[in-house]
């Protein structure tokens, strides 16, 4: 692992909101291996949020906010040398265009970041378990759908990329195992922030980020029973996934199961 990637802590010291006052919240500090995120209306500056820390901004952007790093400030190589990218993304909109096998990618990617191309293997299987889709080594690239895609990014990012910061912008349409992929990452050690409007993952997130008119307004802690329900939502949510496969295998789904009672007997 490179020296750049063993990174504790992301700091964000607050600037300006869109009417240019001070941000509610001066200074948020999230720790390796920490879920968090960043909620808020259409427009609250979620993407904002989420392009300082891209950036590492050092108040050169509209927001004029600072992210620091293991609490120094970032170097000039690591802000602009893209070998040493400390910070990745994926987003629901990600497709891959290269005319190449899975297996080939991943050992290429291996390659590139120096790390054993035996773990090839091992992203693989993480990211079948993501999926209901599953991929196989010689699965063409540009063949594999939406949830396909993002399971692989999600599992490449894990386990071969060593950006030790991941932003999570908006996976709930992705058709992935959307719980079991933030904890895939903050399993691996990575500090992740998640912009979503996803009750399923506001909720298993440490903390939430709450945005409006451009501006972070307040943190809120997640309490023990917001990680109740969001377990329950998360039952409903694989669910769901279950019923999308049915429904693409050309099933019947006449009968519904009881939510309601199913969710009271396995939280009792």
């Amino acid at each position: 692992m490179r020296s750049w990637a063993m990174i504790e802590t992301l700091s964000i010291s607050g600037g300006y909101d869109k009417n240019g006052q001070f941000e509610s919240v001066g200074d948020v500090q999230i720790r390796r291996g920490e879920i968090v995120g960043v909620v808020g209306p259409t427009g609250s500056g979620k993407s904002s949020l989420i392009a300082d820390i891209e950036q590492l901004a050092q108040g050169d952007t509209p927001t004029r906010r600072t992210v620091f790093v293991n609490g120094r400030t970032p170097s000039r190589e690591e802000r602009t040398n893209p070998k040493k990218k400390i910070v990745a993304q994926l987003s629901q909109n990600m497709n891959f265009l290269a005319n190449m096998t899975v297996g080939n990618f991943l050992r290429l990617h291996a390659k590139c970041r120096h790390v054993d191309k035996e773990s090839t293997c091992e992203v693989i299987e993480l990211a079948n378990g993501l999926t209901g889709e599953p991929i196989c080594e010689d699965d063409e690239l540009t063949i594999l759908s939406g949830g396909q895609s993002r399971a692989l990014m999600v599992a490449d990012v894990a386990i071969i990329s060593d950006s030790p910061i991941v932003l999570v912008d908006e996976i709930e349409n992705a058709g992935i195992k959307k719980h079991d992929a933030l904890k895939l990452l903050a399993g691996f050690g990575k500090i992740v922030l998640v912009v979503t409007h996803d009750p399923v993952l506001a909720l298993m997130a440490e903390r939430r980020i709450i945005m409006r008119f451009g501006g972070m307004v307040k943190i809120v802690q997640t309490t023990k029973g917001e990680k109740l329900v969001s377990q329950n939502l998360k039952r409903i949510d694989e669910w769901m996934l279950t019923l999308r496969e049915q429904v693409r295998q050309g099933e019947l789904i006449e009968e519904v199961p009881d939510l309601v009672s199913a969710l009271a007997e396995k939280t009792a």
